[in-house]
């Protein structure tokens, strides 16, 4: 990453110009950072999970005033649309979400640098900047009372797990869970089910070490997918919950894990959520007679199934009140000068979600 000066327009219709007191890294950021080819744009302006106070508004805003603690969201959310309204949907249709380089309406930047070339936003949030703006269906008010360095972490990555197991899977107290993947995200979808009251949490990850941090979040088994002897992980993984799990959430982004948790899960009720990005392309591949026959369910989850101008107030005040963990997500915190420590300590495995705050 490289700091430099740049200009941040006024905000337009239905637009907020943001001042970011913190932001968090996310795998996302370091995905698309890899990417030489579209979606991956360059110069482009990363960040997505953040937390900020409002500090100008464009016309036709109703909702937000200045001064107003706002955390920004990657999944439009316009409280209009049928999508919107709907209790089975936080996919909006007037907004439909894309990995675009622009803000929403005119399909343009509100970030050009010194010289007045264009610079691309990501994710409609791009909050590794002092300044954004942001379309008001990618915002949503939050308290003010939460800290900063916690209530940027739901503007993505615990939000999405945690709302992966409350939400789109809708666990219920005593069932059993299995998660592939102990990162944040695994860990997050941990937490979610620990807070829906599941029995088993079993925790498949390649790092051993995972399981230690699994059990703050509720981890009560682990299984190391690469020492099972001579037998196969869905086989291991069969025996351990009786003929299945009640639900399996797979947070990796692989086509081939994705199928193991599917076989993972058991016949008759067993519901696959896929959370993990895979690469552009990847397909999965299951047997026509399975997926008949055993009357298994598969589903993405996207943002966790959460519609975030009700949700994250969920989230916040339950953190608020000493239910949802948050503070054993962080694990570093740096100044935004640091900011490609950051991207080390997460690409080295040594983080969970490192905080970078804007003036620290």
């Amino acid at each position: 990453m490289v700091i430099e000066e740049i200009i941040v327009a006024p905000p337009g219709s239905a637009e907020v110009r943001v001042k970011i007191i913190c932001t968090s890294l996310c795998h996302s950021d370091v995905t698309f950072w890899k990417l030489k080819d579209p979606p991956g744009f360059v110069p482009r302006i990363l960040g997505h999970e953040a937390v900020g106070i409002v500090e100008s508004v464009g016309e036709d805003v109703q909702e937000f005033s200045e001064g107003d603690t706002v955390i920004p969201i990657f999944l439009p959310d316009c409280t209009e649309c049928a999508d919107c309204t709907s209790k089975k949907s936080n996919l909006c249709s007037k907004f439909p979400f894309e990995v675009s380089p622009w803000l929403h309406r005119d399909g343009t930047s509100r970030f050009t640098d010194l010289k007045g070339e264009t610079l691309y936003h990501f994710l409609f949030v791009s909050s590794f900047s002092e300044y954004t703006v942001l379309n008001t269906a990618n915002v949503t008010k939050v308290d003010p009372a939460i800290p900063p360095n916690r209530a940027c972490l739901l503007s993505c990555g615990v939000s999405t797990g945690v709302g992966a197991a409350w939400r789109t899977a809708n666990v219920e107290a005593g069932s059993t869970v299995v998660i592939f993947g102990l990162g944040a995200i695994g860990l997050a979808v941990a937490e979610g089910a620990r807070l829906c009251g599941a029995k088993k949490i079993i925790g498949v990850d390649i790092n051993p070490q995972k399981f230690e941090t699994g059990k703050i979040f509720g981890v009560t088994d682990f299984v190391d997918s690469r020492n099972c002897g001579d037998k196969s992980l869905r086989q291991v993984i069969n025996e351990i919950t009786n003929g299945g799990a009640d639900y399996c959430f797979e947070c990796v982004g692989m086509a081939s894990l994705v199928e193991e948790a599917y076989a993972c899960c058991r016949k008759g009720w067993g519901k696959t959520v896929v959370l993990g990005v895979d690469k552009p392309g990847a397909e999965l591949k299951f047997s026509s007679f399975e997926v008949l026959h055993f009357g298994k369910t598969i589903t993405g989850s996207l943002f966790g199934g959460l519609k975030p101008k009700s949700d994250i107030s969920t989230l916040v005040k339950r953190y608020m009140d000493k239910e949802l963990q948050l503070d054993e997500f962080v694990t570093h915190e740096v100044g935004f000068e640091d900011i490609n420590k950051a991207f080390d300590l997460l690409l080295e495995g040594k983080s969970l979600r490192c905080v970078i705050w804007m003036d620290k």
